[in-house]
Order: structure tokens, then sequence, then C-alpha cells
């Protein structure tokens, strides 16, 4: 059973149904994740806003082929990290590498070309814009042609349009969206906005996806949704995660590794199991009895 429906089933409130649709074009959009290699190196960063220190010699690291959930109460500094991981902040102090180079002063546009994509906490797409179009902007870190060239499409620039189109159709089947491929952002489901957005992500093929709450305001049938095309992007694409979510049950059962943040420190980093039993987690996190 693949690792993804392995981990669907243990999950009591979600379904255990299996993805059905085909995949061949995903392998060769991301590839295998069986290398334990670290991909992403947080090295003692702090930030802070005036007098505010949103966080504090926080430190961690991906492995290839993990979902890493960062968890913590409001306030707590996670947003932060990931807006200077996708280069939106700079940290005063410390280093992100990724896959061994410096990104910690890299612009968001030169992170996102080294292969890092993200999606918001609030939806982030252009809402009067069809759902194939809002993906068509998801490869722009991908196109070389210039303003001209695709304005005309000719030569090159149609080749490029080609296969950029090729891949975000991929994409469009893999979250089985087919239905809603030329209809405006605005028009859809809240949740299916979410998908969109994961969508625009995952054109781009990163190496590393970061998912700010992505399952934010989301009823149960949507999270459900959710929970399986995380798993399946991981799974079927080999793509590394960076989460994060309010939903503890979610996080526990999803991830390969926790850190937890609190006001802007790291107070606890494990498997899920070994977070559930930190007594600081459960006093900063999970409440006065470890329940999830």
């Amino acid at each position: 059973m693949p690792r993804s429906n392995q981990k669907i089933c243990n999950l009591t409130h979600y379904n255990s149904k299996a993805k059905q649709s085909g995949t061949q074009g995903f392998f060769a959009l991301g590839g295998g994740h069986m290398a334990s290699d670290t991909v992403l190196s947080i090295q003692n960063i702090s930030k802070s806003f005036g007098g505010v220190q949103a966080n504090r010699d926080v430190s961690f690291e991906v492995e290839q082929g993990q979902i890493f959930s960062i968890i913590g109460p409001n306030g707590a500094g996670k947003t932060t990290v990931i807006n200077m991981i996708s280069g939106f902040y700079h940290p005063d102090t410390g280093a992100i590498l990724l896959e061994g180079q410096d990104i910690t002063h890299y612009s968001p546009s030169r992170v996102a070309a080294m292969g890092v994509a993200r999606t918001f906490q609030n939806i982030a797409l252009f809402s009067g814009m069809s759902v194939l179009d809002n993906l068509m902007l998801g490869r722009h870190v991908h196109m070389r042609s210039g303003v001209i060239a695709s304005m005309i499409r000719f030569g090159p620039a149609l080749k490029e349009e080609i296969a950029n189109r090729e891949i975000v159709e991929e994409i469009i089947e893999f979250l089985e969206i087919e239905a809603l491929r030329k209809q405006p952002v605005e028009s859809l489901a809240y949740g299916l906005q979410k998908r969109v957005e994961l969508g625009r992500a995952l054109v781009a093929k990163p190496k590393v996806l970061l998912l700010d709450e992505p399952m934010g305001g989301m009823n149960v049938e949507e999270k459900e949704d959710m929970a399986r095309f995380i798993l399946d992007v991981n799974d079927e694409l080999g793509t590394t995660i960076v989460l994060i979510e309010h939903d503890m049950s979610v996080v526990m059962d999803l991830s390969d590794r926790v850190v937890v943040l609190d006001v802007g420190q790291k107070i606890g980093e494990g498997t899920p199991d070994e977070v559930k039993q930190n007594p600081q987690v459960i006093q900063a996190y999970l409440g006065t009895q470890a329940t999830v």
C-alpha cells in the first residue's frame, strides 16, 4: 500500500479512499524521495520587528521527502519563519540553507527559482482570472521568452507555452479540478480556491513546498480532500513539505516530524508521538493533557 494511503487509513476522521488518477506524469515532475539528505537547514535564525522579537535562535533541519510541521500558539512566529525561508523577510541573524546553498538573503523570486514554492494563510489568487490562467502564472519562474515573443506566440515562445500548458494540465488533473478549468476563481467555493492555490504552487515543480495553514477555514469534507492531496503531493511527486496548521489531529497524522514554537522560540522537536509527550509542548500549546 502506498505511504499516502497508509497514512490516510490511520485518520479516523478522514476518508480512506485512495486516489485513482494516473500518476506517470507526476513521477516525471517530482521523482523519488527515499534519500535522507537534508534539503532545508534553518540555523539559529532570529527576527525582530521594532521592539517585537518574532523569532529567537530557531534551528531545525528538514530531510528530503518529509512532511515537516511547524506548530505553536498564535503569535509564536510560525509564519515569520516561512516568510524568511521564502525570502519575504530576511533574518537579523542566522542562516537558511537549501540543499547546502546559503539562501539567507535571496529575494523571493530567486528563492522560487531555486525550487521553493508556497501558499499563504489568506488566499492570494487573482480572483477575476480563470483557474487555468492562475495556474499558468505559477510557471512564470520557468519562463525564458521575452514579453514580445510571448505576445506573438511564435517559435521558441510558442514551444515554451505548450510545454508549460502540459505541466499545468497535469496538475489540474492531479487536483481533480478539470471541470473548473475555465471558471473564474471568485466563483469557486473556499475549499476549491485553496486547492487552486495549491495547484499554482505545484506547477512550479518545487523541491520544497511551504504550506501556511492550507486547511484554515475549511469544513470537514474540504479538510479530508486537502489532507489526501498533501499526502499525494508528498508521496507521488516526491515533494518535501513544510506545513503550518492549527488542526492538531491533521498535524499529528500527516507529519513525519514536528517542531514547536512558543513566543518565537523553539520549545520542542521530534516525531508526532514525541511531541505529544513533551511537557513543555503540552503546557504551551496542547493543553494540560496530551489528548491529540
